[in-house]
């Protein structure tokens, strides 16, 4: 893959390999003492634990990483100039940065909007003849299309809605409530025409989730809850009767929450009817329910349930706090907390402790792809230094933070540690076994891309280097995995 091998010209100065067979390897790290996906030498010494590539035995095939473009994100790009603008799509989006592969938009408004809004704003309105995605216009349509045109490798788009048309619901508002059931057919019309009026800008949605959220939030912002028998009503006899009748291909996805219990309960329901299950593509996830836990049970419990179906994580971010502006040491520190801080119930409150947001982001996306997952997406790319705007005031972090007044961003810490997963395991690779590789405080996974290339990633929660040698067919390269660092290994024939 062209990307793969560009990424590894840059590195050649560090490369070591073996004549017989040809390997080459190579490796970058980003570390808590300021390195960014800088080059690493060779490691001379012993090493302290050996990791095995075994190719033999494979898992999952992955879909792609990326983040989502959001009003708020696409809102503050326009107000950057052109070239700044251009700059972070770049970083984004262009193989020399992030390569973002697989991105995330909403349907209507969510919280990361500037109001309230629906493509449908006409009460009673059941032709949708009034349907529109002007309100898209001035800034999430262009930002996608500009996104389009630096990309070298394409990305795929997955479009969740926050919630159906008041006028829709049984409460007649934008938070809570339920889907009557006598619009569930207008409801599933509304998606079609959402997906064909995207295609009409020239985007194309690859996949939609029913609903984000279903089990719904505290009625701070958009939100509309459903049952898993609800759901599964939907999607049957509704969404995906109208994708058929338009000849529309996206996929569908469902449930779009938290991993854990939920997922579990979930799934037991969604994943054994055969029904529901021939008209699905897999399940989303999101990782609020823990600062720390990934919840592996519930990851495999879905798969197992479903193993020719697809879970994709749709949805992270640093929440419940106001970004650091360039204060790269924050983002490296145990003092971050989530909602669940200060309104998580005493049964759960255990798992929202303080924790590191380097860490936190790695972890998840390592023991997500550890348990089947094939894709994962971030929320938003882009907010401000109050972490919005946001119409709730549900402020969170971004990987790029910007000042429009100074015409000035800032890529966090959180910026470097997703692209060593985007830039380096790529569409259409395959996760292979290691040996060898637990150690307590680091976590590592591997994949083979297309080209035939590996891309071992490695994370040190410690406070002690790691010196360690990588295993692959009878050949053997050493680095140094730094104290709380992360680092991807590159081999390639």
């Amino acid at each position: 893959m062209k990307v793969i091998y560009s990424v590894l010209a840059i590195l050649a100065l560090g490369a070591c390999s073996n004549e017989e067979l040809n390997l080459k390897a190579s490796s970058v790290e980003t570390t808590s003492s300021g390195e960014r996906w800088s080059e690493v030498e060779t490691y001379e010494g012993n090493p302290t634990w050996v990791i095995e590539i075994d190719e033999t035995e494979t898992y999952q095939t992955i879909t792609g990483f990326g983040g989502a473009f959001t009003e708020s994100t696409s809102h503050l790009l326009m107000k950057l100039s052109p070239e700044l603008r251009a700059e972070v799509l770049k970083a984004y989006f262009d193989s020399s940065g992030c390569d973002y592969t697989l991105c995330r938009t909403h349907i209507n408004s969510s919280d990361f909007s500037l109001k309230s809004y629906s493509y449908a704003p006409v009460e009673g309105d059941l032709a949708l003849a009034h349907f529109s995605i002007e309100e898209d216009r001035d800034d999430i349509i262009p930002i996608i299309k500009q996104a389009q045109g630096i990309s070298q490798s394409g990305f795929k788009l997955i479009a969740s809605p926050w919630t159906a048309p008041p006028w829709m619901k049984d409460n007649r508002a934008w938070f809570g409530g339920k889907l009557l059931p006598e619009y569930y057919s207008v409801w599933g019309e509304f998606f079609s025409k959402y997906v064909e009026a995207f295609q009409s800008e020239g985007i194309d949605i690859w996949a939609v989730t029913v609903e984000n959220e279903p089990l719904g939030n505290d009625s701070h912002w958009e939100s509309m809850h459903y049952t898993p028998a609800e759901m599964r009503e939907f999607v049957v006899n509704h969404l995906s009767p109208s994708f058929e009748q338009h000849g529309i291909d996206a996929k569908i996805l469902v449930y779009d929450q938290n991993k854990g219990a939920e997922l579990e309960e979930w799934s037991e329901a969604l994943l054994t009817d055969s029904v529901l299950k021939a008209n699905i593509y897999g399940t989303a996830v999101h990782w609020y329910n823990s600062t720390y836990d990934w919840f592996p049970a519930s990851l495999q419990r879905t798969h197992e349930l479903a193993p020719n179906h697809h879970i994709i994580s749709t949805e992270a971010c640093v929440d419940a706090e106001v970004p650091h502006w360039r204060d790269d040491a924050w983002y490296w520190k145990k003092e971050a907390t989530d909602w669940g801080w200060d309104w998580a119930s005493p049964e759960t409150k255990h798992y929202h402790t303080k924790y590191v947001p380097a860490y936190r982001y790695a972890r998840d996306i390592i023991g997500d792809l550890n348990n089947w997952v094939e894709g994962w997406v971030d929320w938003n790319m882009v907010l401000d230094r109050q972490g919005g705007p946001n119409h709730a005031q549900n402020w969170c972090i971004a990987p790029v933070i910007a000042d429009t007044t100074l015409n000035e961003v800032y890529y966090t810490p959180l910026y470097y540690v997703i692209g060593h997963f985007s830039k380096f395991i790529r569409p259409g690779a395959v996760r292979v076994a290691l040996d060898g590789y637990e150690r307590d405080g680091i976590m590592t996974t591997c994949f083979k891309n297309e080209d035939g290339s590996y891309a071992l990633v490695l994370l040190n929660m410690t406070d002690a280097n790691m010196p360690f040698e990588v295993r692959l067919n009878g050949q053997a390269w050493r680095y140094n995995l730094k104290a709380e660092s992360i680092q991807t290994v590159q081999i390639q024939n």
